[in-house]
């Protein structure tokens, strides 16, 4: 079937809950997706940072396939092998001593949720639940999950929202310390602001707030979704900062392609999860984890962290340079290869004018291009998406 008769069967069938464009992907390749026409697209969206390593890396399809023939599931009342080799990787470098699976970001975001609550009910009593994040903050589409994140369009329609979430303009640090009560047990943030326009904290912001936690006994929680797994050029955006959380939440980039979130936590914070305060049917099956394993032993032993910091600093460059001959270009703004261009206008029509020259592009925050591509991708990819984008921006 061509695009058309599979976008006709959609509309019967599929609910109207996201506004898709008419476009079918049918394949993929490194950073190309062709679609049901057989329509060749360059990919700078990565399935929204997910296809970390693009489309079927061949050890990635390795590891599934393999997996797939051996054992898909099992259920987390036993132990399985992928499972416990992918928490020890996570464990081994980052900051944390356990790991919870789950199946997506809003997953890892609520257990993180319902982690800090309960360490703090443990150590503090019950009236410790309230948790401070940032306004446009993204956390997730679960009720907790849109409670904590800040951003009136996504709560919207959802009214009563879960009380104990209060939300603070991101890199105010003296609004932060004004929010901060006898009732808050933790402060959520996304290292950068990924769904808010990727907005990037000043340098010592998160240090400020790491110590403004040990100041008052809250935890830190730092939503890494769309920042972790090696998308600004370190394993984790935490890096780049000099700090360290209590707890993290990863998924996207994590399964490289599959749906698998992560939270992780130190020693005596994950001590509050005891048998029967969480759980996930399908967090952690081998079949998952087995694949995450082979992501990041790909990212850590190919250079895909050095590649990422050198041509997002590149993809960087070429972006302001192209916004500089363009006055509705405001600013261009990134790490490694999650980057945002602001503009003075609505980027929905250039993200249907990439689509219609063959390159995935998308728009957050209204005014802001996107552009996330998979960490492969080359010099040459990224001047021809740039041929392609200042062909659009010279139409305007």
């Amino acid at each position: 079937m061509n695009s058309q008769q599979w976008i006709e069967k959609a509309d019967k069938v599929m609910m109207k809950n996201v506004g898709r464009y008419p476009l079918v992907p049918v394949r993929g390749a490194g950073c190309r997706v062709w679609d049901a026409d057989g329509k060749e697209y360059l990919d700078f969206l990565a399935g929204i940072a997910v296809n970390s390593l693009g489309h079927c890396h061949p050890r990635v399809v390795k590891a599934l396939q393999e997996q797939a023939a051996t054992l898909m599931h099992c259920s987390n009342y036993y132990h399985n092998a992928p499972q416990i080799e992918l928490a020890e990787l996570l464990c081994r470098y980052s900051f944390a001593d356990r790991i919870f699976f789950c199946n997506s970001g809003a997953e890892a975001n609520e257990a993180a949720i319902k982690l800090a609550r309960k360490y703090s009910r443990d150590k503090h009593g019950p009236e410790r639940y309230e948790i401070i994040t940032a306004v446009e903050s993204f956390h997730g589409r679960t009720m907790a999950t849109v409670s904590a994140t800040g951003q009136e369009k996504v709560q919207r329609f959802f009214d009563p929202l879960l009380h104990g979430f209060t939300h603070v303009c991101f890199n105010d640090i003296e609004a932060l310390k004004a929010a901060i009560t006898p009732n808050t047990c933790a402060i959520m943030l996304e290292p950068i602001q990924g769904e808010g326009g990727i907005n990037i904290p000043s340098p010592d912001y998160l240090k400020e707030v790491r110590e403004l936690c040990d100041q008052h006994g809250l935890l830190l929680v730092l939503d890494e979704v769309q920042t972790g797994i090696g998308r600004t050029g370190k394993l984790f955006a935490y890096e780049h900062f000099g700090v360290s959380p209590d707890i993290m939440t990863l998924a996207k980039a994590l399964g490289g392609g599959g749906p698998i979130g992560a939270m992780l936590a130190r020693e005596d914070i994950a001590a509050a999860f005891t048998p029967g305060t969480h759980g996930s049917t399908f967090g952690g099956n081998p079949l998952m984890t087995a694949t995450a394993v082979a992501v990041i032993r790909t990212i850590l032993e190919e250079g895909i962290l050095n590649h990422t910091e050198e041509i997002g600093e590149y993809l960087l460059g070429e972006l302001e340079a192209l916004g500089s001959k363009y006055p509705f270009v405001k600013e261009v703004r990134g790490i490694g290869l999650i980057i945002g261009m602001n503009l003075a206008m609505p980027a929905g029509d250039i993200v249907k004018k990439g689509h219609e020259r063959g390159v995935l592009l998308n728009v957050t925050h209204d005014t802001v291009l996107r552009f996330v591509p998979p960490l492969i991708v080359s010099k040459q990819e990224v001047d021809e998406m740039i041929g392609i984008l200042e062909g659009i921006f010279a139409e305007i």
